[in-house]
């Protein structure tokens, strides 16, 4: 059977608060042991002689004070806080006249015992559970050196009870670690999972201009003497798209040099084009038909980007998409593509529950982040103030960049 998870609203109960809970209620049991309850004949235990006078009184609210200051430490000095309960705990046995520390007494130390073990350095957790075995043993060691009785099998029971804490929140401690290693591992491997995914599409760019390259050359070498103007415009476009290649490649591999590249040759056999912002209207399109109506606006003026920004926009605006359809619980989101004079922008909108791909664990926006990192842009993601959530995206465009517009 798999436990049941802590309602959203009790996780933002600190962890002082439950010691001081349990503490309040430790309390009220010892009175009411100590009281006829209805249907009793008698009250559960005795009461010790100073327990209703002014003197156990002074007791009781001392160590009630000292309990209360000690769970409002204990996010802050928690060994200190727990000293603080284990004084409390004993000057309450006190006035209860009781040959061992009581189980109810021990009740706040065990939380607060937790909370420290789940929450903080192995070191503290151990240093905590020593300091409370130690005031058990030391209580036991008073009463033997004067001579007095003690209750060994109470105190045994006080002492497995605080071993028992410490063990569970020792691991819930190691649990938490875990999760967070593999969620950095899971991090990391989609970061390199996206570079490999850019790199066989940088791939494919260059096998496309390479074909593109030999299909001029070879027109160019038939016409040279008897076309000489058509030979110089097919030079030309050579000329172009191997500058473009170079430029691509030239932002790229830098960043992905520490990439494994065997695992990118898996798909290194496909030419074809990658899909880039001509195809953006299809995709609102597509997705429209599914179910999610998609606004693109278009800004500026169009005009044709390097292959490797053309892709990574247009991946942004794709996995964006797909992040609203899985998580945002709306049936619309905008798009919006700003051609500057030396940048790309784009920005993706919805007015959806507000967390987008917060919640991706395909680690979305880990990859878009990354992608645009390698093109050195700027990336944000989050919620909205006004409701539902937003990415956008800023690229560079190289000055080198064809400047031709291109049919809205």
């Amino acid at each position: 059977m798999h436990a049941m998870p802590l309602p959203p609203r009790l996780k933002l109960v600190p962890p002082g608060a439950w010691v001081a809970l349990a503490w309040s209620a430790s309390t009220a049991f010892t009175f009411l042991a100590r009281v006829r309850l209805p249907g009793e004949e008698a009250a559960n235990e005795l009461a010790a002689t100073q327990f209703y006078r002014w003197d156990g009184l002074v007791v009781l609210t001392i160590a009630c004070a000292l309990a209360l200051l000690g769970s409002m430490w204990l996010h802050r000095r928690p060994l200190g806080a727990l000293a603080l309960l284990l004084t409390a705990a004993a000057f309450l046995t006190i006035n209860l006249a009781a040959v061992a520390i009581q189980l109810a007494q021990f009740l706040a130390v065990d939380l607060a015992l937790y909370f420290i073990a789940a929450g903080r350095p192995r070191r503290t957790g151990v240093a905590a559970l020593c300091m409370a075995l130690a005031v058990l043993v030391g209580w036991e060691s008073l009463r033997l050196l004067r001579g007095w009785g003690i209750g060994t099998l109470e105190e045994l029971t006080v002492a497995l009870t605080a071993v028992v804490a410490w063990l569970l929140g020792d691991a819930s401690h190691r649990t938490r670690e875990y999760g967070e290693k593999l969620r950095a591992q899971a991090a990391t491997q989609a970061v390199t999972d996206e570079r490999l995914r850019i790199a066989r599409e940088m791939h494919d760019m260059v096998a496309h201009s390479i074909g593109i390259i030999a299909l001029q050359a070879g027109a160019a070498a038939r016409v040279v003497r008897t076309q000489p103007e058509a030979a110089r415009e097919a030079m030309t476009a050579v000329e172009t798209a191997g500058r473009e290649t170079l430029a691509g490649l030239r932002r790229m591999l830098v960043a992905l040099r520490h990439a494994d590249q065997d695992r990118s040759r898996a798909e290194a056999d496909r030419l074809h084009p990658a899909e880039g912002l001509a195809d953006l209207d299809r995709l609102a399109a597509a997705t429209t038909a599914a179910g999610l109506q998609v606004d693109v606006h278009w800004k500026g003026a169009r005009r044709q980007l390097p292959p490797d920004i053309d892709l990574s926009v247009f991946r942004i605006v794709q996995e964006s998409i797909t992040n609203v359809v899985r998580h945002a619980a709306t049936t619309a989101c905008r798009v919006t593509v700003d051609y500057l004079e030396e940048h790309v922008a784009v920005e993706v909108t919805d007015d959806g529950r507000g967390r987008g791909s917060t919640t991706d664990t395909g680690f979305g926006l880990v990859g878009m982040r990354e992608r645009v990192a390698l093109l050195h842009g700027e990336f944000t993601a989050g919620p909205r103030p006004e409701g539902g959530f937003r990415v956008t995206a800023r690229l560079p465009v190289p000055a080198t960049a064809t400047a031709g517009t291109v049919a809205a």
